[in-house]
């Protein structure tokens, strides 16, 4: 068996597999170290070891690029609301700071998009694909005003923001293969949190809408949302953590079961989220 012919025949193949190893000479160098008198069985076995590093991680990509497509799916959709919604923001009434802020998140969306499809490709995946024509914001009619109401706007926009927080949350552990991609996703993950709590701001200082909703979720709260946003608050009312009571004294500090709620967000399973977003994916 020529070892080094059969390299370069794989080269031809999948140019990139030195790649996801070392320096082509460093690989060479390592075969070419071996003993001479290294037994025929052992070259197979030494061979199969380094194909095994290098593709090692196609099973575990393949559910990174899952996760991802998942994420994108999301991400396409909260990017082409704020697009109409940002068009739409001045006519609907709003304040010019509400304007800037809806066109600011709609950049950001746009920007996680563009990672997105970016990184499932490094990753040899087919990034989902979606466009505006793809969505029905008013989600088969219970949101009919969704651009024509400030208020029904804000509402869809805050139902998205705080489904989005959870649903990135529950996906963190299927990233862990992959460190550079599980930080990102984090990256983007404390951003669609300011973004929910920017939009809960938003809401509380137009006081027909709602000026008591907070900027974080109390117990299952709704925070003024329509009975049919329900699900995305469930589960949020749990108060213990990591098999800890958060209900306690501590220091002197009464904490409730209000604040322990608060205190801790939950995450959404794909199968959860993907219920959610349904009646707004045509």
């Amino acid at each position: 068996m020529n070892i080094f012919n059969v390299i370069q025949e794989i080269e031809k193949v999948d140019p990139e597999v030195f790649d996801r190893l070392d320096a082509r000479r460093s690989v060479f160098k390592h075969f070419a170290g071996f003993s001479k008198k290294l037994v025929a069985t052992a070259v197979p076995l030494a061979f199969g070891s380094f194909l095994n590093k290098a593709y090692a991680q196609t099973g575990s990509n393949s559910a990174i690029v899952e996760v991802l497509n998942y994420a994108l799916t999301l991400e396409y959709l909260e990017a082409e609301f704020y697009k109409q919604a940002a068009t739409a923001s001045a006519a609907v009434g709003a304040p010019a700071a509400a304007q800037g802020a809806l066109a600011l998140i709609r950049d950001h969306e746009v920007a996680h998009v563009a990672f997105l499809r970016q990184a499932i490709t490094s990753l040899q995946g087919t990034p989902v694909m979606f466009t505006a024509a793809s969505f029905d914001f008013t989600a088969g009619g219970a949101f009919a005003d969704v651009f024509t109401n400030y208020g029904t706007m804000l509402a869809v926009a805050q139902a998205f923001e705080d489904t989005g927080v959870r649903a990135y949350k529950g996906q963190a552990g299927n990233l862990v293969a992959n460190n550079t991609i599980l930080q990102a996703a984090l990256q983007i993950h404390s951003v669609e949190a300011r973004h929910a709590a920017h939009i809960r701001r938003m809401r509380r200082d137009t006081p027909t809408i709602m000026a008591s909703v907070k900027p974080w979720i109390t117990g299952k709260d709704r925070g003024g949302l329509p009975a049919a946003t329900q699900p995305i608050y469930d589960g949020e009312e749990l108060t213990t953590q990591a098999t800890v009571n958060i209900i306690m004294n501590a220091g002197g500090i009464n904490i409730n079961a209000d604040s322990a709620s608060e205190a801790f967000d939950e995450p959404l399973t794909k199968t959860q989220v993907l219920a959610i977003v349904d009646p707004f994916i045509r």
